[in-house]
């Protein structure tokens, strides 16, 4: 399985790109793993204009073959094991490769939600996108150590 995260911008603190970092390094154990930095530059005009624009970047960085999830406060939430036992799903169904969508700090364009196979929270709280990058390799890792009974998910 190879995971594509699509990122808009850079993360900025330090503290979470070590831990994206880290875990990314872990996950290549189970997975191959790349993070896609986008780059967003400066988008004038309303928040709607922003996200819509933000859209198109992202929605040009997604490959036909890819399986599209997003990542949105509206989505779906699952727990640990369920998210692990979606992963093994994937596989058992050649699915070989899943994007992930992490919309910048205004949110996501509705054209982005519609072209995702499946719309997903990490929480009913709110994070910022930065670290919605580390809570989503770390649930990634964590998924991969339940499918294979390792101790590090309990």
């Amino acid at each position: 399985m190879k995971y594509e995260i699509l990122l808009l911008g850079k993360t900025k603190l330090s503290f979470i790109s070590e831990g994206v970092n880290d875990y990314s390094k872990r996950l290549q154990h189970y997975s191959q793993v790349e993070l896609r930095t986008l780059k967003a530059k400066k988008i004038q005009g309303s928040d709607e204009q922003i996200r819509e624009k933000e859209g198109e970047i992202l929605l040009a960085n997604i490959s036909s073959s890819t399986f599209p999830v997003v990542l949105d406060a509206q989505g779906k939430q699952f727990s640990s094991t369920e998210f692990s036992t979606i992963i093994d799903h994937w596989e058992g169904t050649g699915i070989r490769h899943v994007t992930f969508i992490i919309g910048g700090p205004l949110g996501l364009a509705e054209k982005v939600l519609q072209r995702a196979e499946l719309v997903i929270s990490l929480s009913k709280m709110t994070f910022t996108h930065d670290m919605v990058r580390l809570f989503l390799l770390e649930q990634l890792y964590r998924a991969h150590t339940i499918k294979c009974g390792e101790k590090y998910h309990k």
